[in-house]
């Protein structure tokens, strides 16, 4: 009888979760697409405004180097200035303080920014204004936004999997829950993989629509690939496509441009 009334459990928890996620529909203001998101424009724009302060904390602050920073900022406003002068995202750049990280990434609604460890890494203005540009295609994509609806999603159904699965009297079947789980979390790294070759896209077009180099792209994902080190993480098992698979897609999207890539 217990068992039954966990699988209704489960079945009315999966049923919520299905139905708040397929029935929040938006219209990307700059894209025109059609996505699942359950927050507004503005609410983007305040979230990121409100975790900044908390996201640079992590990253030893905003860098003092005031040259760098104007420059990063310079370069992403040249960038939004050419590209997006109708979108109602507040973008703002941000050259945050750490060293050691290699790292790039964008708040919902426009707060961008990128670590000291990965500035110092390239080595023009082209190079950076592709980081940048990648960026600045997270936020006009809604990526974040969409990453919550599918979290809360993906939560909804393994927790009704949980439900269903596990029996406090057979420890046993936290197996099968840890399993449901770990498909939960593979589902959203797969979402995670396309929205990255999206920002590629993206950051590719508004790049050359700057008057930068396409070819700085390419050049990004070797010093990112150059920065992993010879150990990574199997691409299954990553929210990060391997640059080599980036590369590709980049030379893709420069020769739609009728522009020849990089060999």
């Amino acid at each position: 009888m217990k068992a039954l009334f966990r699988i209704i459990a489960a079945l009315i928890a999966a049923l919520v979760a299905a139905f708040s996620y397929f029935t929040q529909t938006e219209t990307n203001p700059v894209t025109g697409e059609k996505q699942r998101i359950g927050m507004s424009v503005e609410q983007e724009i305040a979230l990121g405004l409100q975790a900044a302060p908390k996201m640079a904390q992590q990253y030893g602050g905003l860098s003092a180097d005031r040259a760098a920073s104007e420059m990063v900022k310079r370069v992403g406003q040249k960038i939004v200035n050419t590209n997006l002068e109708e979108s109602p995202y507040r973008f703002d750049f941000h050259l945050l303080a750490d060293s050691s990280t290699v790292n790039a990434f964008a708040l919902p609604g426009g707060q961008v920014f990128i670590t000291q460890g990965l500035l110092k890494r390239l080595q023009n203005e082209d190079q950076l204004a592709g980081v940048l540009g990648h960026e600045i295609g997270h936020v006009i994509g809604r990526h974040s936004a969409e990453q919550v609806a599918k979290a809360k999603l993906t939560e909804g159904l393994t927790g009704a999997a949980v439900i269903a699965t596990y029996d406090p009297n057979n420890p046993s079947s936290m197996g099968t829950a840890a399993v449901a789980a770990l498909i939960g979390n593979m589902v959203n790294m797969k979402y995670g993989r396309s929205d990255e070759l999206e920002s590629d896209q993206m950051g590719v077009n508004y790049v050359a629509n700057a008057g930068y180099r396409l070819e700085a792209m390419l050049e990004v994902m070797q010093i990112l690939e150059a920065a992993g080190g010879k150990q990574r993480q199997a691409e299954f098992f990553s929210t990060h496509p391997s640059p080599q698979n980036r590369m590709e897609k980049i030379r893709e999207t420069i020769a739609a441009r009728q522009v020849k890539p990089v060999q």
